[in-house]
């Protein structure tokens, strides 16, 4: 469990300490922000005002980052996110919907093909 400082911190905090923190050494977890690709626990402790032996992990400081709508990656590539996840499930449900309310008792089809044996 992260400490109740690095619990209570808002986006703005982390963006803050985002201008002030000098990235030292590559880092598997990391997070986009203002353009700069900085190291997650890192930036968290240091937003928090935290000394580097603080229990919270890299895995608790990457849940704050997307919670606070950071864009994170582990080792260069992004991460999938929940509720793009839950979006494109929606997405796909809707477009079977849409499918289903198209369906008749003719299809355009059927409907074409009686028009043309009408039509001869």
């Amino acid at each position: 469990m992260p400490s109740p400082r690095v619990s209570a911190l808002t986006r703005e905090d982390i963006t803050a300490a985002a201008r002030r923190l000098r990235a030292a050494r590559p880092a598997k977890w990391t997070a986009i922000i203002d353009g700069r690709e900085l190291p997650a626990r890192p930036l968290i402790l240091e937003a928090a005002g935290v000394p580097p032996n603080d229990p919270t992990n890299s895995h608790q400081a990457v849940k704050i980052l997307k919670d606070r709508g950071f864009d994170v990656r582990y080792d260069g590539k992004a991460t999938p996110d929940e509720s793009r996840d839950q979006s494109l499930v929606a997405m796909e449900k809707l477009i079977d919907q849409l499918r289903g309310s198209c369906k008749g008792e003719d299809s355009l089809v059927e409907a074409r093909e009686r028009e043309h044996r009408l039509e001869k």
